[in-house]
């Protein structure tokens, strides 16, 4: 069941997922696509880390798209 608004972009999810894995590798966290999403033995620093660059990754794509009109 799903609460909510229903999602505008459904592959948005997967995408995020796949950045979400991309950036924890990238820092070297022991997690891996597929590890039922449990990330409960890594320090809340690390998810942190992970969840900022995701962010930062997101704004500078804005960044892009409004820069070049494409919104």
């Amino acid at each position: 069941m799903t609460l909510g608004k229903p999602q505008l972009v459904p592959q948005a999810h997967k995408a995020l997922d796949d950045m979400k894995y991309e950036i924890a590798a990238e820092l070297g966290l022991p997690v891996y696509q597929g590890s039922e999403d449990y990330w409960g033995e890594i320090a809340s620093r690390d998810t942190g880390a992970v969840g900022g660059r995701i962010t930062k990754r997101l704004v500078e794509y804005a960044e892009q798209v409004l820069a070049n009109g494409q919104a």
